[in-house]
């Protein structure tokens, strides 16, 4: 190739190829640095600060500080330079820890949170906030195994908190604002956010008047003690679960209150540290508002209802709402007849523990706790006896003639009516007893406690109704008396008894001669006019609580509720040990007297 000087009159011959490739790069730069600008951008492609940004209208140099390293245009850029204070703090929490060990350099643990490109770094909003927290506290493999929160993220978004900030209301309170923003600590450390002593403080933030009736309640007193097992918000509303009272997932929802107080004050441990009651669980779920809250009434009064909410005080103090001298006012919410009578009475009153009851409870109690095994067990010893003397004889008494009518079809009617009403109280009774018994879960299905209540009462009504049409019967036709007559009792009624349990024991030779209606009859007649009258009259004591409050102590309605549940329990086995006995499995007429159905003791 010919070499020719700069001035000389034969020019540099360049290629075609390389006069194109040449100016392909110039466009190129061109169309970058137009773009760059057109952009927001220099020269160098970056983006400065947009004027939106905490950085706007910095120089480079700014955060650009230091001596160019070898092959570099620009130092490396320091955030510590400028946040002194920021990296102080940071250092000294878990989260700076792991930034150090996880980063090359602290900007990098910045930017894990404040953005990927230095040059649009922003303030995290509370709506960016639990995208940018699970960005590492959703996946496993970049938080320690020790935290106990398990997708905290997923659970704070169904929050009311998590809710209300993702519709856009930033008053509600987002990670930062109960974990700290660059101060995050564990909860164990006694200058987190999240200390136990310090919660309230936290939600404070958002909830002053609620934090102000904590302070001032037991809870919170006990908690500025210094006691750890005092609750905190978090023990009654939960962590990343909390909802609003109003809804069945919240742990202070209505029907939840009972279970969440429960979990301390049932507690024997607490108990006994701080003095504490240790029946004050079994008695209020033994109590009549106990009983129809298991079963699913939400109408009836919690621990709330009498203790309050975040103001719970002891009875002793006079701002308690449990004090003798409001307890007129908190219980009139419910029950505006109650008077001052509540003032003088235990308001926890215990039916299954006679130590905490009413002494006059205490004493029906007992007497139907002796009584009960004495007449059932005598019922037993009597009627197997009388099975083993029938059984091994192989020959019936045949005491009433096979075609004899026992029972008219009014009376038969009467029966079947008694049969139905006594059948559906005694369900829907104990279903109120044992709310969560398996053969109790019809109830449920079919409207919890209330509908529960009314079929018990429309059971009741028929009741009544079928004693009153059995009363006119007795006094008002020829039959019914002449029957009535014969019910009445008499003094061979005494020694019959006695007479066939020697017989059935072989002593007497003799099986003395029962009459049409024999003690067998008059004993569960008489047991069933008696029993119908202690249960009318508690049932109505119960029923009209209100009434029963303003016009008697309180401890009638508490023996009301010990002797109905009692005298229930007492007629129910009578029925199933001595009448089905009789009438089914006596061997004189099993499989069954047919009388009930036909009138006549065989088919």
């Amino acid at each position: 190739m010919k070499k020719t000087n700069r001035g000389s009159a034969t020019p540099c011959k360049w290629s075609a190829t390389r006069r194109k490739k040449s100016a392909g790069v110039m466009l190129a730069f061109f169309l970058m640095a137009a773009t760059s600008f057109a952009e927001g951008r220099g020269p160098s492609g970056r983006r400065p600060f947009a004027e939106d940004l905490p950085h706007a209208g910095w120089e480079c140099t700014q955060c650009h500080t230091g001596n160019v390293p070898d092959g570099k245009t620009m130092p490396e850029a320091r955030c510590e330079s400028c946040h002194e204070e920021t990296f102080s703090i940071l250092k000294q929490t878990r989260h700076g820890e792991i930034f150090l060990q996880r980063f090359e350099t602290p900007t990098g643990g910045c930017l894990a949170c404040h953005g990927e490109d230095p040059h649009e770094i922003k303030k995290i909003s509370k709506v960016d906030q639990p995208k940018i927290c699970g960005n590492c506290h959703e996946n496993a493999s970049k938080v320690p195994e020790f935290l106990s929160q398990k997708g905290p993220v997923k659970s704070y978004l169904l929050t009311v908190h998590g809710e209300a900030v993702h519709g856009g209301n930033l008053n509600a309170a987002s990670c930062s604002d109960c974990h700290g923003g660059h101060n995050i600590r564990p909860p164990g450390d006694p200058a987190s956010t999240l200390f136990h002593q310090n919660i309230f403080n936290t939600c404070g933030q958002c909830h002053p008047l609620e934090t102000s009736n904590y302070r001032s309640s037991i809870h919170g007193k006990a908690l500025a003690m210094g006691i750890r097992e005092a609750p905190n918000c978090t023990d009654c509303h939960g962590e990343h679960t909390i909802r609003i009272p109003g809804e069945k997932s919240s742990s202070v929802w209505k029907g939840s209150v009972t279970k969440t107080c429960s979990a301390c004050h049932s507690s024997e441990k607490i108990a006994i540290k701080f003095g504490l009651p240790a029946d004050r669980l079994q008695t209020f779920m033994d109590s009549f508002h106990g009983l129809a809250g298991r079963a699913g009434d939400l109408t009836v009064a919690n621990c709330a209802s009498c203790h309050g909410w975040h103001d719970v005080l002891p009875s002793s103090d006079p701002l308690s709402r449990t004090h003798p001298d409001h307890l007129s006012e908190t219980c009139g919410q419910c029950h505006p007849d109650a008077g001052i009578r509540l003032t003088t009475e235990k308001i926890h009153p215990s039916l299954s523990e006679g130590a905490s009851a009413h002494p006059i409870a205490a004493w029906f109690r007992s007497f139907y706790l002796i009584l009960i095994p004495l007449v059932i067990g005598g019922m037993i010893l009597f009627n197997f006896i009388d099975f083993l003397r029938k059984a091994l004889t192989a020959k019936a008494a045949n005491v009433y003639a096979e075609d004899a009518v026992l029972l008219s079809r009014s009376e038969r009617r009467q029966h079947a009516v008694l049969v139905l009403s006594f059948i559906t109280l005694a369900y829907s009774g104990f279903a109120l007893a044992y709310p969560l018994s398996w053969w109790a879960e019809p109830f449920q299905w079919l409207g919890g406690e209330v509908t529960r209540r009314n079929v018990h009462r429309g059971a009741a009504i028929l009741f009544v109704l079928i004693s009153f049409v059995h009363l006119g019967y007795v006094l008002g036709t020829v039959r019914g008396r002449e029957r009535l007559r014969a019910m009445l009792p008499q003094k061979r009624d005494l020694s019959e008894p006695l007479q066939l349990f020697l017989f059935n024991l072989g002593i007497l030779k003799q099986r003395p001669a029962l009459k049409h209606f024999s003690f067998i009859e008059k004993a569960e007649y008489w047991a069933l006019v008696w029993g119908s009258i202690v249960m009318l009259v508690t049932g109505l004591i119960l029923v009209f609580h209100n009434f029963a409050f303003a016009r008697f102590p309180l401890w009638v309605v508490e023996v009301a509720q010990v002797v109905h549940f009692l005298e229930a329990v007492l007629a129910c086995l009578a029925i199933v040990v001595w009448h089905f006995y009789w009438v089914m499995l006596d061997p004189d007429v099993y499989p069954m007297n047919w009388a009930w159905l036909k009138g006549k003791k065989k088919l």
